[in-house]
């Protein structure tokens, strides 16, 4: 047998491989010819296909490439050419190359689809609708056209539009992949989720065992309010595919949400140990830290709030969760710095003047723990923990008639507050023991009586 008859003979076989979907096995045996006959364009090009099918795009590139130089009048391998190189984001360079083809062919219409996707992805949308027209001049038929300049006019925020577009692609190729995912994101978009959902389920009946499409469904759901059908989606993947870290995390801030968080820290534990060697780091030290710090394992979750800081170091909320950490284990000074680094970015932030007087109460420096306390009333008027805490202040100042003009407003806008009203109780009868403990002691009469004794600080409170 000679060497080119070997080479046909394999690149048949390659053929009967490919129709068995048998990709690599396929790419070998077109090898092997190859290396008996390099100057086969066509064996090029089908090379070029095979491996885009094995999602090894940059290859397939190198692929066409000698193909084209050996033929250069392929118009198919062109057009392949160019549209590898928009799915490796080589826009400019496949512009040109489709761009040439058009000059060559003014009335082949894949030159015109190819380029409103093109411009679509540039953001050139005024060129994108008018490749549409053109393209519509000769062949009004085409689901790519409609597909990408749907693309197009949603990111142009024309949803309605958008959404006539591809319902098109779908009467002309009920089967076009991506398409009803398109459509479910436009109507999530509109908050249409009962659409949404009834077009995202089109698209996964497709392809049931698809995790990226059950994880949007799911994701779906949580947002649709639908606690329970998103927890029953997200279990669904797990099952499916146990190292899916961003649905052992979704469904660890599913349960946060739902109250309960040892059930969370589970989840996130397993996230963690599925995550390791993760190609990309998933962000969800936050919420783990959360979990921790709702069942009171606070150096759990200031080890977790840290990691969050570290990747988001300009983040108030981290920030204000490390303070809060701090201060549940008695480091009042590490909270100070906490509170000290948000107030040095923001210092409008109520929250931040707070707890910095907290803090300072704390540590017994009254006066500019109350100065902290009175910012915030400041920026939050009606903010009835900071009005407490700034009369416990007085008191402890000893300015008993700025502690009682304190609780007084404060009860005017809370008037059924108990700690408030306490608190107005105990500083009313402490002024009356000194008045009372005055007349003797106008008459030489040694009163040892001092009161009331002056109420500790409490410094437990909710984040608002």
């Amino acid at each position: 047998m000679s060497d080119w008859l070997e080479a046909e003979q394999r690149a048949e076989r390659a053929q009967q491989l490919c129709e068995s979907q048998r990709f690599e096995e396929a790419i070998a045996e077109l090898d092997a010819a190859l290396s008996i006959n390099p100057d086969n364009a066509t064996w090029h090009a089908q090379r070029g296909l095979l491996l885009e099918e094995l999602d090894c795009t940059a290859d397939a590139v190198e692929a066409y490439e000698r193909a084209l130089e050996l033929d250069p009048g392929d118009v198919e391998v062109a057009l392949s050419l160019g549209g590898a190189l928009v799915r490796l984001g080589h826009l400019a360079r496949a512009l040109v190359i489709i761009d040439d083809l058009a000059g060559q062919y003014p009335d082949l219409e894949p030159v015109y689809c190819a380029r409103i996707q093109i411009y679509t992805e540039l953001g050139r949308h005024d060129k994108a609708e008018e490749m549409f027209y053109l393209a519509q001049q000769l062949n009004d038929s085409c689901p790519d056209c409609f597909y990408h300049i749907g693309i197009s006019l949603a990111a142009r925020g024309q949803t309605d539009r958008a959404i006539f577009c591809w319902q098109r692609v779908l009467d002309l190729e009920p089967d076009y992949a991506g398409v009803n995912q398109r459509i479910a994101q436009a109507f999530r978009d509109r908050k249409d989720f009962a659409r949404a959902k009834e077009y995202l389920l089109l698209e996964v009946r497709a392809d049931p065992g698809d995790t990226e499409l059950l994880f949007e469904l799911a994701d779906l759901a949580r947002e649709a309010g639908q606690i329970s059908d998103a927890a029953t989606r997200l279990a669904q993947i797990i099952e499916l595919d146990p190292n899916y870290v961003d649905a052992l995390a979704a469904l660890g801030k599913l349960r946060l949400d739902l109250g309960t968080p040892a059930e969370a820290i589970h989840c996130f534990e397993a996230a963690v140990s599925a995550a390791k060697g993760a190609p990309r780091v998933r962000d969800f030290n936050l919420h783990f830290g959360l979990a921790f710090f709702r069942v009171g394992k606070w150096a759990d979750a200031r080890i977790q709030f840290l990691k969050a800081a570290k990747r988001k170091p300009r983040d108030q909320r981290v920030a204000m969760l490390l303070g809060e950490c701090a201060l549940a284990q008695d480091r009042p000074e590490e909270a100070i710095e906490w509170y000290q680094r948000i107030l040095s970015r923001n210092a409008r932030n109520p929250f931040a003047h707070y707890k910095l007087g907290v803090c300072r109460i704390r540590r017994g420096r009254y006066a500019a723990g109350l100065e902290n306390c009175l910012t915030a009333l400041s920026i939050r008027p009606d903010w009835e923990a900071a009005a407490h805490h700034a009369a416990l202040a007085y008191v402890h100042l000893e300015q008993w008639g700025q502690a009682r003009a304190m609780v007084r407003r404060a009860l005017r806008r809370h008037p059924n507050s108990q700690p408030l009203v306490r608190l107005g109780r105990r500083i009313w009868r402490f002024q009356l023991a000194r008045h009372l403990c005055a007349i003797p002691r106008a008459m030489g009469i040694r009163c040892s009586w001092r009161g009331p004794e002056i109420p500790h600080l409490d410094t437990r409170d909710a984040q608002p």
